[in-house]
């Protein structure tokens, strides 16, 4: 059995899969988030900026909110979504 056949018979690959693509949706949100607020609150001129704590709007936003709310959302994801696999071979030849 050829390399090929293997990763279509083992179920791990399907999973390993998966949590690829959650990984991915988690860091183009991540990107889009602090993408648009950066751009989208600090692209104006700097006499307009409204401020929150002391820092400009935009960049609470993006950086400060964004590191919350993407630790949230990614404790989130791996709880939820996220499996354990043992990556021991024995465990998974007479499957």
């Amino acid at each position: 059995m050829n390399n090929h056949q293997a990763s279509e018979k083992d179920f791990r690959f399907k999973i390993a899969n998966r949590e690829a693509l959650l990984g991915i949706g988690l860091v183009l949100f991540n990107f889009i988030w602090w993408f648009a607020f950066a751009y989208g609150l600090g692209g104006k001129d700097p006499s307009e900026y409204t401020y929150v704590f002391g820092l400009p709007a935009w960049f609470f936003y993006s950086c400060l909110l964004g590191v919350i709310v993407m630790s949230v959302l990614v404790f989130f994801v791996v709880k939820r979504f996220f499996t354990d696999v043992s990556f021991d071979e024995e465990e998974y030849e007479d499957q």
